[in-house]
């Protein structure tokens, strides 16, 4: 929560805890046995087909993986500008 706010004002998170989230997701990674190659072609087909519904910002967008539960969950977080019209068939 507190992080949240402090992005609000423009405060970067302390150097300690940008890497200690990149040790995190690197951990993850390893542990689900996906190569990075991988994960950014995920990316770029979730974008692909996200982009046929919605506009967004694919610079701001993120996937990563998670550890929930004692599994890994994939996280995405993409920012949507706005919904486009359907074509009709």
């Amino acid at each position: 929560m507190w992080e949240l706010i402090a992005r609000f004002f423009g405060q970067q998170p302390a150097s300690k805890h940008l890497a200690k989230e990149r040790l995190r997701l690197v951990l993850i990674h390893d542990r689900a046995s996906v190569a990075p190659q991988v994960l950014e072609a995920l990316k770029g087909e979730i974008i692909g087909v996200i982009t046929k519904y919605l506009d967004i910002d694919e610079q701001c967008t993120e996937v990563s993986l998670s550890r929930a539960e004692g599994s890994v969950a994939l996280v995405a977080n993409i920012p949507v500008k706005g919904l486009k019209r359907q074509a009709q068939a």
